[in-house]
């Protein structure tokens, strides 16, 4: 490895490095336009790479592989990416993840079982389970979420007051974690 940084370009790429740069391209490649999109791909960019950045920065405060975070955080909305839509993007984004995983020869079946367990259930923001990956993948989804503008009204329009009151439990929960003030939710 050389000491110049590879700006994602090049064969230096670490193995998360490499399925965060595909998704990238299929977002930059897709034949979905945004008018036929639930979200625009500009939005998909965004939202995959704050929560790969949030995601390193939670793993690292709870003690958690911070390369199984990064993967965990790019490939969570997997199958929006690819298909435009957010009905079942979880349980149907997890086999997606996991043929990516799987074509690239680089990850254990043990670590493709992690990442994609969290894809599968990082939607179910209202559960509480025992695994710190996928409660790391539903911290993340909602903390990134939370810091865009509008998103208050967005969640209050089309969650039901029960999943919402969630959201903001977990947005609550995760600024405190990290020490921010509790009284700001949403931007």
């Amino acid at each position: 490895m050389t000491d110049d940084y590879h700006h994602f370009k090049g064969d230096e790429l670490s193995r998360s490095e490499k399925i965060q740069r595909h998704v990238v391209e299929l977002l930059l490649n897709s034949d979905i336009p945004d008018e036929q999109r639930e979200s625009s791909i500009c939005w998909e960019l965004k939202h995959s790479s704050g929560c790969c950045q949030i995601g390193r920065i939670l793993a690292e405060k709870r003690g958690l592989d911070v390369e199984l975070a990064e993967l965990i955080c790019v490939l969570h909305d997997i199958y929006v990416i690819i298909h435009g839509t957010y009905k079942e993007h979880g349980p149907k984004g997890a086999p997606i993840a996991e043929q990516i995983l799987q074509d690239s020869n680089d990850f254990t079946e043990e670590e493709i079982k992690t990442i994609t367990d969290a894809v599968a259930h990082h939607s179910e923001k209202e559960i509480y389970s025992e695994n710190p990956y996928i409660e790391l993948a539903k911290d993340v989804d909602v903390m990134d979420c939370c810091i865009y503008e509008n998103a208050h009204n967005y969640y209050k329009l089309h969650k039901p007051k029960e999943i919402y009151d969630e959201y903001v439990k977990r947005i609550k929960k995760v600024r405190a974690e990290l020490g921010l003030p509790g009284e700001v939710v949403f931007r």
